[in-house]
């Protein structure tokens, strides 16, 4: 897979993503990156890729042709078929793991990091298939948010872990959060690791942390269980999860 980010910040990029999970599948051949800086596609002597705002208000907004130009060009860089042009912004679809697990079918992924007050609204509409937010709240830029997405999508390609099962075990990518996960010593600071991680009981070890991993859901993150529909099985392990904890 291919990902491609159109940023006037490229080291920014290319210095973060070289670490973790990511580098790794970057050397390995797994994944590429490649960074597309407008400021390489403007005319002028100062490679101005922003202007004032028509209607006058503060800040700046990115001008539609140096970014229209990055695109074509990371575009035309390689032979892909399935590839998706997103501009990374608040007022974007919130990035949920679904939206992730499907990004992997695809071959190039171009994500537009804006800058200043945002970009020319006819860069959006003509370029853009989609917009993508990682939450209700600004950040300077859309770099970061593209670091998330590059690593997010990168753990889902086969191979990229270590062991593909802990990509398919990870909070969110069954519609719940992860159950809690332990490690030696067996007791610290007068706490120990649950009986049943010690007892070998590889059936009763997969309930338990099915059941843990529905009630961490209800507690921290309800919302999640709305539009869920739980089994037979799952209702009963959450309902004992409720009942054990009321008696703690």
């Amino acid at each position: 897979m291919r990902f491609d980010v159109v940023t006037i910040f490229p080291e920014m990029v290319l210095d973060s993503a070289i670490n973790g999970v990511t580098g790794r599948a970057i050397k390995r051949g797994i994944v590429g990156l490649s960074v597309w800086n407008p400021r390489n596609y403007t005319a002028d002597k100062h490679k101005t890729v922003d202007d004032r705002p028509y209607g006058g208000g503060p800040g700046m907004v990115m001008k539609y042709q140096p970014l229209k130009d990055a695109i074509d060009s990371a575009r035309h860089s390689i032979d892909a078929e399935r590839v998706k042009v997103v501009y990374l912004s608040p007022q974007g679809k919130p990035i949920t793991q679904q939206l992730l697990n499907e990004s992997v079918a695809l071959d190039q992924l171009i994500l537009v990091a804006g800058r200043y007050e945002g970009i020319d609204e006819r860069f959006i509409e003509s370029e853009c298939q989609e917009e993508w937010s990682l939450g209700d709240f600004v950040i300077s830029g859309g770099e970061l948010a593209a670091l998330v997405v590059i690593d997010a999508v990168t753990r889902l390609l086969p191979g990229v872990l270590g062991d593909d099962e802990s990509a398919r075990q990870d909070s969110h990518m069954h519609g719940l959060l992860d159950c809690p996960h332990y490690t030696r010593p067996e007791v610290i600071a007068g706490k120990q690791v649950p009986d049943v991680l010690l007892s070998g009981n590889h059936k009763g070890i997969k309930r338990w942390r099915m059941q843990q991993s529905l009630g961490r859901t209800w507690l921290k993150r309800p919302d999640l269980l709305l539009d869920k529909e739980l089994t037979a099985e799952q209702q009963t392990l959450l309902e004992e999860f409720k009942i054990e904890l009321k008696n703690k």
